[in-house]
Formats: C-alpha cells, sequence, structure tokens
C-alpha cells in the first residue's frame, strides 16, 4: 500500500503544472458559455471597461495576479500584443416595410435602431454576443524566470489562457 502512495505521489509531483494548466483551459472553455450578464437576468457592470468590452489592462493584470500565485514564479510582469481587440455585437430593433406582391414588392425600406435598457447610469446598451481578443505573443518576466520548471509552467498557463501557441510566448528572469 506505501509503494502505491509513494507511486501516485511521484506522479503528482511530476504533473502538477499540466493539472493545473488542464485546469484553467477548462475553465476558461466554460467561462465563454456561461451567458451574457443579460442573460443570467442580472444588471449589467457600469464600469468602463465592461462596457467598452475587453481592456487589455485588465486582462494583463488578471494575468498577473494568476501567475504570482504558481509555485516558484515570484513577482511577475506580463505583456500581450494583440491582432485584434475582440467585438461586441449589439442587438438591434429591425423593422422592414414593402409595398405590392409579397412575392415580388415594388418597394422596401428598412430600418434598425439599436436596443437599449434604461439603467440607472443612463441608458445601456445590450450585447448579445463578445468575442475574446485575438493575440499575437505574450511576454512574461518573472523572478522564476531561470527555472526550466517555472518557464515551462508560466508558458502553459499563458498559453491556456490566450490560445497562443507555445512558441508565441516568452518567459524570461527578472532582473
Amino acid at each position: 500500500m506505501k509503494e502505491k502512495t509513494e507511486g501516485a505521489r511521484k506522479i503528482w509531483n511530476k504533473y502538477k503544472y499540466a493539472a493545473l494548466v488542464a485546469l484553467i483551459g477548462a475553465g476558461l472553455l466554460l467561462w465563454p458559455g456561461l451567458g451574457s450578464v443579460e442573460d443570467r437576468g442580472e444588471k449589467p457592470a457600469s464600469s468602463p471597461a465592461a462596457q467598452s468590452g475587453w481592456d487589455l489592462q485588465t486582462i494583463q493584470t488578471e494575468m498577473e495576479d494568476i501567475l504570482a500565485a504558481m509555485d516558484g514564479v515570484g513577482q511577475v510582469k506580463v505583456m500581450l500584443t494583440v491582432d485584434s481587440d475582440g467585438e461586441r455585437q449589439l442587438a438591434q430593433d429591425t423593422q422592414l416595410s414593402y409595398s405590392g406582391d409579397t412575392a415580388a414588392p415594388e418597394d422596401y425600406s428598412r430600418k434598425s435602431e439599436t436596443v437599449l435598457l434604461d439603467g440607472s447610469g443612463g441608458d445601456e446598451t445590450v450585447v448579445v454576443r463578445r468575442t475574446w481578443p485575438t493575440y499575437r505573443g505574450a511576454l512574461v518576466v518573472c523572478q522564476g524566470g531561470g527555472s526550466a520548471e517555472v518557464r515551462l509552467a508560466v508558458t502553459g498557463a499563458v498559453a491556456a489562457l490566450t490560445g497562443l501557441p507555445t512558441d508565441r510566448v516568452t518567459v524570461a528572469k527578472w532582473q
């Protein structure tokens, strides 16, 4: 029995970082599927970052907090470069009117307006769909960057969080 627990402990010590990266990846896969705030019947966030879509600085700060919590990483700084900043698709109220036969109308017009909700801070738009930014690369500078084990764990975590391939993530040692 003791041999089994020692074997399990060796396997855990060897693959604990891979398990952490897999858990973070699974969490990210589930996160967009939770639906928008409006879909859950909650009030939308009123911060400027929440209203404007994705804030790169906030994402970098959150990633720094997550990476700093990992074993051996220490103090950390993250820089992400993006190809696109993401996108928000707003709800539209569209009205189509036409004259003449429905099979071959003589004239038609279409009128669209963005759907607005009356909120406590004024009118707020209704977001139907959001997409994440598309990242180009990532640079992580951390105190534990001199260790191959830490570099591998950080590279895997950043790749899982951003969707970047590992060859576009660089981890360097903090000076």
